[in-house]
């Protein structure tokens, strides 16, 4: 689409020229592609500051062995945002057995041969190299946000000191952090104080001593259950309602985590998702090949932010927050509508959903006005919060508005599904399953159980086996009835913190004689920073209880596991008796 081709931001100097830049006032880094859609971080938060009337210039994936691309915008006038990518530099490039991944959905062309391992260092040491006594280096994105305090570093197999103290930069933008952005911005731009902006990390000489002390880096070093603390206080203290700052001493220094900014309101969800996206991957990358993620992405639709699951492995909750921030049902007709402009839509939208899916459109009334619950959940494996009321009234009327839209031949729902609040909410559950069985899916539905046996389901914060008994059985009926012929598909997980092989040799019994199916979706769990299973997994304890639990770290074994649940047979000689 030439005419959308035009709107790109800048990446390279003869676009600046022709804008009539001399000077971008800000220079966004990535480990992707410069893609320009809502669902990549860095042309989010370039939209945000376009809209605000900056200069903004994006850089996809430098080469980082020579300074031709890190110099081809020059200098910004107030700071450079440096991300690792939309995903983790170090899950992009390795598997959960620390295998090399060749492919990158990110990377034109597929090949992963763009992405530097830990890329927010290497991005900052980048910099620092090419231009001395630079504007400040602000860090963002998921890379940076799960790495803001000490945490347990799987690819390394120890503990690392907080993201700041590794790579040099200045500030972090922890979170989805719109707020943050644009004020942080806004201060550099007038030369004001910026060090009490709610979102940001930074490094300090001294303690702020109304903050949360954490237990220092050395403690948490000598004693596992110092780690255990500090990481209860970080994962405590997300909301901007409810936390507090916090204040952790390195090496003589301070990591200071101010308490995180506000979330958007539904108005400002709405802006922010209206802004002039291209949905597509910038003329500059494309002799190199396309990237896959636009297949998935171009066409699809976010309904919100934020999930309140929980899952322990999963770092959603600690990054976009536990609260649930919901778009207007107009604003995202709006947006669907937008897609028939495009050559290349066929009236298929990929997915029209969040972090979970059918979250949208309700939250807990108590969270919203005092905040997150320190001490406790809104699910785990065992009940829903009596405050937590699923509803899902608003999303089915959602849901029948896109689809009903003149040129939109089918809406999928590709995000996640928690089957357990289709089961609570008694009044709309059965209905909205009724309206995804009839309309929204195609062939199969993905659910994510996960595991079965109840202590790996409790360590994982996974509802019990027998809501996916009871949700299977619905869905069965809704086919049945309708005359259709879908199936479930099921994501596994082995080797997480607590399971052993004849609990997954439990779990291939319970999908070939409950589910009448053979696994294929498994995974071998990988401790990501940010979540209570990699604090499982680096102290081998229940954070909860601190009791010893059995944690599986030889490589070779946790390939096993995966194999037990995914074999054509039933291994018969290995069932545990």
């Amino acid at each position: 689409m030439k005419k959308n081709e035009k709107s790109f931001l800048p990446t390279t100097r003869q676009e600046m020229d022709a804008l009539g830049w001399d000077q971008c006032d800000v220079i966004l880094v990535s480990g992707d592609a410069y893609i320009d859609s809502p669902f990549i971080g860095v042309a989010v938060v370039g939209r945000m500051l376009e809209k605000l009337g900056y200069k903004v210039g994006i850089i996809g994936q430098p080469d980082v062995k020579s300074d031709k691309d890190i110099k081809r915008l020059g200098e910004p006038r107030l700071y450079w945002g440096v991300s690792g990518g939309s995903i983790d530099s170090m899950v992009a490039n390795y598997t959960a057995t620390k295998k090399f991944r060749n492919s990158d959905d990110y990377t034109p062309g597929g090949k992963n041969t763009k992405r530097p391992d830990r890329a927010v260092l290497v991005y900052t040491n980048l910099i620092r190299q090419n231009f001395k006594n630079t504007v400040p280096i602000v860090l963002g994105g998921i890379e940076a946000s799960l790495r803001r305090v000490t945490h347990y570093d799987y690819w390394s197999n120890k503990l690392r000191k907080p993201v700041l103290f590794d790579s040099k930069a200045d500030i972090i933008v922890y979170g989805m952090g719109e707020e943050a952005v644009r004020e942080l911005t806004q201060a550099l731009d007038k030369g004001k104080e910026w060090k009490n902006i709610r979102g940001l990390c930074y490094i300090s000489k001294e303690p702020i001593i109304e903050f949360i002390q954490l237990p220092s880096y050395k403690a948490c070093l000598e004693d596992k259950e110092k780690y255990i603390d500090l990481f209860d206080h970080f994962y405590d203290n997300n909301d901007p309602i409810s936390a507090k700052g916090l204040c952790q001493e390195v090496d003589g220094r301070y990591a200071i985590q101010n308490p995180p900014c506000d979330y958007l309101n539904e108005q400002e969800m709405d802006e922010v998702a209206s802004l002039p996206y291209t949905r597509e991957l910038h003329p500059y990358h494309r002799p190199e090949g396309q990237v896959k993620c636009l297949e998935t992405i171009k066409f699809s639709i976010m309904t919100h932010h934020g999930c309140w699951g929980e899952c322990n492995f999963c770092a959603i909750g600690v990054h976009q927050g536990r609260t649930i921030r919901t778009r207007s049902e107009g604003n995202i007709v709006k947006e669907a509508n937008k897609f028939k402009e495009y050559k290349d839509f066929k009236g298929i939208i990929s997915d029209l959903g969040g972090p979970t899916a059918n979250m949208y459109g309700y939250e807990c009334n108590k969270k919203l006005k005092h905040g997150t619950c320190a001490h406790q959940r809104c699910v785990d494996s065992k009940h829903l919060c009596s405050s937590m009321k699923p509803d899902h009234t608003r999303v089915i009327g959602l849901m029948k508005q896109v689809r009903n839209i003149p040129g939109i031949k089918k809406a999928f729902v590709a995000s996640g599904i928690r089957y357990d609040l289709i089961n609570e909410d008694k009044r709309k559950g059965y209905s909205y399953l009724k309206e995804l069985v009839e309309h929204h899916i195609s062939g199969q539905m993905k659910v994510a159980p996960e595991h079965t046996q109840q202590h790996v389901l409790d360590l994982m914060g996974k509802p019990g086996k027998q809501t996916l008994i009871d949700f299977k059985r619905l869905y069965d009926k809704l086919n049945k009835d309708m005359g259709k012929k879908q199936f479930l598909t099921y994501y596994l997980i082995a080797a997480h913190p607590g399971c052993t092989e004849n609990d997954m040799h439990e779990l291939k019994r319970f999908t070939t004689q409950e589910l009448k199916m053979n696994p294929e979706q498994a995974q071998v769990f990988t401790p990501t920073p940010g979540t209570y299973s990699a604090v499982m997994y680096y102290t081998e304890m229940d954070p909860v209880t601190r009791k010893k639990i059995f944690v599986e770290k030889d490589p070779v074994r946790k390939e096993k596991q995966k194999a037990i649940v995914q074999a054509k047979d039933n291994f018969k000689s290995g069932f545990a008796s």
